[in-house]
């Protein structure tokens, strides 16, 4: 498993030439800085685009008849067959392929939001649950070229994440009881995934 320790190394390495399409899963706890690590690497390298999973999430109507909204992002509060079908299309389909986005305003998933062009040679997949091994999470990694795990002090990443949930209209507490609570038990299950990896990315502050 190698490491990168910034994202200038992370954008020369994934810049290389590559036959075909490359897809690229970047991995890590909530506020770990999944988003924010893919939209730059998207944004730097050549002929790029951003699939986040966020975009699977099911709809909040579909939680609660589920029972699952007070504990909407663990692995079974998405459609990951759907997830799945969108990824083998990007792997495999060599076309125009439409995928959804994710509104955090109201957060909603948005149909046929991500447009990702045949033109487009690398796909970058964030999302938490790329390395799962269960629940149909499992064929995932099978679709990815390579997988990067984001290393990151649970401080720090706690901190952005309550700043986060506040940004999005939860109160300070309640920010802080989500972040400890259905936040901490997904940050677990996805650290066990980590070993899964094919690669660390470990970016201190100002890096």
């Amino acid at each position: 498993m190698s490491r990168f320790e910034s994202v200038e190394e992370l954008v020369a390495h994934l810049s290389q030439a590559l036959e075909g399409r490359r897809v690229v899963g970047i991995v890590g706890a909530p506020g770990a800085g999944k988003s924010t690590l893919a939209e730059t690497l998207a944004a730097s390298i050549p002929n790029a685009a951003l699939l986040p999973m966020d975009g699977y999430h099911y709809p909040q109507a579909v939680l609660r008849d589920l029972g699952r909204r007070d504990r909407m992002g663990a692995p079974d509060t998405f459609d990951v067959e759907a997830f799945v079908a969108v990824l083998e299309s990007v792997r495999f389909s060599g076309g125009t392929v439409l995928a959804r986005g994710f509104d955090r305003e109201i957060e909603e998933p948005v149909p046929d939001a991500i447009t990702i062009a045949p033109e487009k040679r690398t796909v970058i997949v964030e999302g938490n649950y790329l390395l799962l091994d269960s629940g149909g999470w499992e064929h995932v990694a099978p679709l990815l070229d390579e997988s990067f795990v984001i290393e990151v002090d649970d401080a720090v990443r706690l901190e952005r994440l309550v700043a986060r949930h506040v940004r999005f209209g939860k109160s300070e507490q309640d920010a802080r009881a989500w972040a400890l609570g259905p936040d901490e038990s997904n940050a677990r299950l996805i650290a066990a995934t980590a070993s899964r990896a094919d690669h660390v990315v470990a970016l201190h502050a100002g890096r």
